[in-house]
C-alpha cells in the first residue's frame, strides 16, 4: 500500500527538527507536535491539520513536493482541521478550501480564540515569524469553512476515501478521518500516545468515554491497523485498544474527576483572561 502522508508524517508547523526530507523546519520548540499530514489522491488532495499558521504551509508543501512535483498535476486541495484548537487550525486561513465539523464552524468563522484555546508563550517559539513578534500577539485568524463536515461524510480523493467520524470529548467538534480500505485512522487529538486532555473549554468527559468506546469497537471489528495521531508517534491497533480502554476505566474515578475539575477551572480562567472578547 502506497499512502503519501507527507512522506508518512511531517511534523511541520510547531517544531524545530529535521523533517523526513532532511531539511530543517523552524517553527516552535514543542516536543509533542502537532503533526500535519498530506493525503494525495488521484483527483483530490487533503491536508489534515495546519498547525499555528506562523509560516506558509502551502508554500512548504509546494517547495518540498509533498503532493508531487509535476506542475501539470494540480489537484484541488482541501485543508481539514480535526478540531478547532489553535495548534491544529491556525493555518486554515492560508487555504481556499477548508473543512471542519459543524459544531466548530462558528468558532473558526468568528475567530473565537477562547474556543480555539489559544495559549502560546515565547519560550515555545523556536524562531519568530518576524522581528519583534511576540507570542502574546498570536491569534487564530477567522476563516469561513467551505466544507461543513458531519458524521459519516465521505471525502472522495478519487482512488481513496476518508470517512468522517465525529468523536467529541477533547472538543465538541473533534473528528477522526478513517481510511477504511487501508485501515488507517487519522485521529487528531481524539487519541494519541500521551495524556489525553478532557479539561479544556467544550471538553466533555462522558462524550470522551463514548468516543473511546467507539475506538475500542473499531479495533475489535478489525477496522484499524494504524493510527496517525495529531501528536507524538504513530501506533497500531493493540496500542489504540489499550489507550482507549485505559481512559474508559480511569475517567469515572474520583481522582480523575477531581483532576479534570481542577484543570478545567484553571484553564478556563486563564483563557478568559487572555481572550476576554472571544469568550463573550
Amino acid at each position: 500500500m502506497n499512502w503519501d502522508v507527507c512522506s508518512r508524517l511531517v511534523r511541520y508547523t510547531n517544531r524545530s527538527e529535521t523533517d523526513s526530507s532532511g531539511s530543517r523546519s523552524d517553527f516552535t520548540s514543542r516536543t509533542t507536535g502537532p503533526t500535519s499530514g498530506c493525503c494525495r489522491g488521484s483527483h483530490q488532495d487533503v491536508v489534515i491539520d495546519t498547525g499555528l499558521g506562523l509560516r506558509s504551509l502551502p508554500e512548504y508543501i509546494d517547495v518540498k513536493g509533498l503532493l508531487g512535483k509535476d506542475p501539470q498535476r494540480k489537484n484541488p486541495l482541501l485543508a481539514i482541521a480535526t478540531h478547532a484548537h489553535f495548534d491544529h487550525s491556525g493555518g486554515l486561513h492560508q487555504f481556499q478550501q477548508v473543512g471542519v465539523h459543524s459544531a466548530e464552524v462558528d468558532a473558526l468563522a468568528n475567530g473565537d480564540n477562547f474556543e480555539t484555546v489559544t495559549w502560546l508563550s515565547d519560550r515555545e517559539i523556536a524562531e519568530a515569524p518576524s522581528p519583534g513578534w511576540r507570542a502574546r500577539h498570536y491569534k487564530v485568524k477567522a476563516v469561513q469553512p467551505t466544507h461543513i463536515l458531519q458524521e459519516g461524510d465521505v471525502i472522495n480523493l478519487g482512488d481513496r476515501q476518508l470517512t468522517v467520524l465525529h468523536m467529541p470529548g477533547h472538543s465538541r467538534g473533534s473528528i477522526c478521518l478513517h481510511d477504511r480500505d487501508n485501515k488507517l485512522l487519522f485521529s487528531g487529538d481524539v487519541v494519541y500516545d500521551g495524556s489525553m486532555i478532557d479539561w479544556l473549554p467544550y471538553s466533555h468527559v462522558s462524550d470522551y468515554i463514548s468516543s473511546c468506546e467507539r475506538l475500542v469497537g473499531l479495533v475489535d471489528s478489525e477496522q484499524v491497523d494504524q493510527v496517525l495521531p495529531g501528536h507524538y508517534n504513530t501506533f497500531g491497533a493493540k496500542r489504540l485498544h489499550r489507550i482507549a480502554s485505559a481512559y474508559i476505566s480511569r475517567a469515572g474515578t474520583c481522582p480523575a474527576k477531581f483532576s479534570t475539575f481542577a484543570w478545567s477551572t484553571l484553564a478556563g480562567a486563564a483563557l478568559w483572561a487572555c481572550n476576554p472578547r472571544s469568550a463573550c
